[in-house]
């Protein structure tokens, strides 16, 4: 995919500093993107997950919601498909030259830990997290942690965003800037809920290998299989309450960049699409970014991870009850501030579980969006 002409480009990367919610994404194996912008600086922000029911746009949601992080909705007021038209359609816009005097929100920048001191910490909540599943109160917990690299005022998401889609053509690629949530990026392997009429897909996504000299492994250790079992078992279990003549296909090794992961696709049909709401909240957060029992898993994640995943592990993208829906886990995310971009990653935690493997994967995961800056 190459860049759009210069004064779109612009425009774009000036919109990330702007009072404007708007998201540009590519879905897998596509070469265009669509691009969905909200005229006015009103920020559509829903109470729980149920109120997507029957609702249409480009939704971001975080891991925990809170007054802080909300679920944002931006209405599909502009709406345009591959550059010829995006460009038309921005440029268009009566605001066009605002847009191009906003400056960059100040942010204070993080004191940059060591990595013996980002161990240190990952160590300890490791060591927490090893606690309730050694006494079998929870059969997975899921553990992340952030890091921080530095950007320049000439850092352009627009261009991040280009990258992101000819390194990834696997994944689904996003940009999506709110004054609620801040711009985020993400190039995300896992789809939550995605189809149209009658026919919909989701997926258990789990196990995490490194493609090493691009040698994708096949072997796959106990622990993986298990870590997959287990969200499998859950997603079976939602996907037969809501939907019928249900098709599973896997587990089968799936590549994610220089990853690969164990990935089973479920597909059935859904008699009424105006009920996604009260899917996407039992699916949402999925063992794969949680763990389970859910409810358990979830509350202490919350308590004892020791930092707030914001909009990483969440869910991004568009949703259309009467057409299309993709929605996909928010993972192998960044979020761009003024002078650095966090960056996140997290992985699943069984009792076999060794810190120093688990810490490695994080790591692999991060170079996803490592590499593109």
């Amino acid at each position: 995919m190459r860049l759009p002409d210069n004064h779109t480009h612009r425009l774009i990367d000036c919109l990330t500093r702007s009072r404007f919610s708007f998201a540009l994404y590519r879905l897998p194996w596509t070469d265009e993107c669509y691009f969905i912008l909200q005229t006015s600086e009103e920020i559509n922000t829903l109470g729980d997950i149920t109120e997507l029911n029957g609702k249409q746009g480009f939704v971001i949601a975080p891991f925990q919601q809170t007054e802080e992080h909300p679920i944002v909705l931006i209405r599909p007021d502009v709406t345009a498909y591959d550059w010829a038209e995006i460009s038309k359609a921005i440029t268009s816009l009566k605001y066009a030259d605002a847009i191009l005097t906003c400056k960059p929100s100040a942010s204070i920048p993080v004191t940059a830990l060591n990595e013996e001191e980002r161990y240190s910490r990952y160590f300890a909540a490791f060591n927490r997290f090893m606690e309730p599943l050694k006494a079998k109160k929870v059969k997975k917990l899921v553990l992340s942690r952030p890091t921080f690299c530095p950007i320049n005022e000439e850092f352009s998401p627009l261009e991040t965003f280009i990258k992101a889609c000819n390194a990834y053509p696997r994944m689904m690629i996003y940009l999506c800037h709110t004054p609620v949530s801040g711009t985020w990026l993400g190039s995300t392997p896992e789809i939550l809920l995605s189809g149209h009429a009658m026919n919909w897909k989701t997926v258990a996504l789990a196990g995490t290998m490194p493609i090493e000299n691009e040698v994708e492994p096949t072997e796959w250790s106990p622990k993986n299989q298990e870590e997959q079992s287990i969200v499998a078992e859950y997603v079976r279990k939602i996907v037969k309450k809501h939907g019928r003549k249900m098709l599973e296909k896997g587990p089968y090794t799936a590549r994610a960049g220089q990853l690969v992961h164990l990935k089973t696709d479920f597909l059935f049909q859904l008699k009424e699409t105006g009920f996604l709401g009260d899917l996407l909240k039992e699916l949402h957060p999925t063992p794969a970014v949680c763990g389970l029992p859910k409810e358990e898993a979830y509350r202490f994640i919350t308590e004892h991870e020791g930092y707030d995943r914001r909009y990483y592990s969440g869910f991004v993208g568009w949703i259309d009850p009467q057409g299309q829906t993709d929605l996909y886990v928010n993972l192998r995310c960044m979020e761009i501030r003024s002078t650095e971009a966090k960056l996140y990653a997290g992985g699943g935690i069984l009792p076999s579980s060794e810190v120093r493997s688990e810490w490695d994967e994080t790591g692999e995961k991060m170079k996803t969006m490592k590499n593109l800056l």
